[in-house]
């Protein structure tokens, strides 16, 4: 089943595909088979598999009831996050083969970092862009929604945590990546004294800024539930900018598989039922053309970024140039 969170007819509504332009409201469903309706897409994910049967029979019910109830034209619709405020949006650095050779040290595990759902924007939706951000590229990204809280899981077993995969671009900006770039002598206890410290030279960049301003994290427009995505592993991404695909990859060259992912993340954070993992950027180069993905720079070039993962859709965002504030951030001196 495709999933969507959409406004259309002046209402937010809980939506499943109904063929290849049309979308049926769950509740409208729900409400015609006497079934309680759900307050939004984290409460269906968050009913386990109880709920997820019943926007099933819903959908069902739609289907073979086509004169009950209208269809919605996929074209009218907007287009909201499936999962509008996730609890926790984690992101997957470098977990891609393609990057391998530009890792000069790195860790044996995945790496991650987190986005706030404050930078999500639906499919169709734009991403704003304003001129102090700098240089800002695309990264076309798989994205696991958690269906059921796990700490420590086993990753034998991870699968059984996934409620479904949608399309995620982990808009990045790399000149605030360099602009909170610190080096620093940092801190740590003297292996020979453990009451006294020693100074360690050390680069860093947190990426609060850089990955989580407002609108880096287009996502949708689906989300396709676990049973339409039979193998996470074996997925065609690509992605364009203004029509110029500049990615061409698939999901084989992960690094770390879904459940190792869930595994490890786990082991130091709860998941709970709703959260977003996206997985790593597809960085392999288009066959054709080969201009690298940094290339794709939201500064220098309008809209559309698109983003087609095979099974799962397509996702496209205009571009919207914002001034930049009209006052300085800090106070009169």
């Amino acid at each position: 089943m495709r999933l969507a969170s959409i406004h259309w007819d002046g209402q937010d509504r809980i939506a499943a595909a109904a063929g290849e332009d049309a979308l049926v409201d769950l509740n409208l469903a729900l409400e015609a088979t006497g079934g309680p309706a759900f307050g939004s897409m984290l409460d269906l994910v968050r009913g386990g598999p109880g709920a997820l049967n019943r926007a099933r029979r819903a959908l069902d019910w739609a289907r073979d009831n086509p004169d009950g109830l209208a269809p919605i034209p996929a074209y009218a619709v907007t287009w909201h996050p499936p999962v509008r405020r996730p609890g926790k949006i984690i992101g997957v650095a470098l977990n891609n083969s393609a990057a391998d050779d530009r890792k000069i040290s790195a860790p044996d595990h995945p790496t991650i970092f987190m986005k706030p759902a404050t930078c999500l924007v639906g499919h169709g939706e734009p991403i704003p862009v304003r001129p102090h951000y700098g240089r800002l590229h695309p990264e076309p990204e798989l994205a696991v929604v958690v269906g059921r809280d796990g700490k420590d899981i086993d990753p034998a077993r991870a699968m059984d945590h996934v409620f479904g995969y949608t399309i995620f671009n982990d808009m990045t900006g790399n000149d605030m990546r360099g602009e909170d770039r610190v080096h620093y002598w940092a801190l740590y206890p003297d292996p020979d004294d453990p009451d006294k410290v020693q100074k360690v030279e050390q680069h860093l960049s947190y990426t609060a800024r850089y990955k989580g301003a407002d609108g880096f994290g287009p996502a949708g427009p689906w989300l396709a539930t676990a049973d339409e995505v039979p193998d996470p592993h074996d997925l065609d991404i690509s992605c364009s900018l203004a029509g110029e695909v500049f990615t061409d990859d698939n999901t084989r060259h992960y690094t770390y598989r879904v459940e190792e992912v869930l595994a490890f993340v786990s082991r130091f954070m709860t998941l709970e039922a709703g959260d977003m993992i996206s997985m790593g950027t597809a960085f392999r180069a288009a066959k054709t053309g080969g201009r690298p993905l940094h290339a794709a720079d939201l500064s220098r070039f309008d809209g559309p970024v698109e983003v087609a993962i095979s099974g799962l859709g397509r996702l496209s965002n205009p571009v919207r140039r914002l001034p930049a504030p009209a006052t300085d951030w800090r106070l009169p001196r």
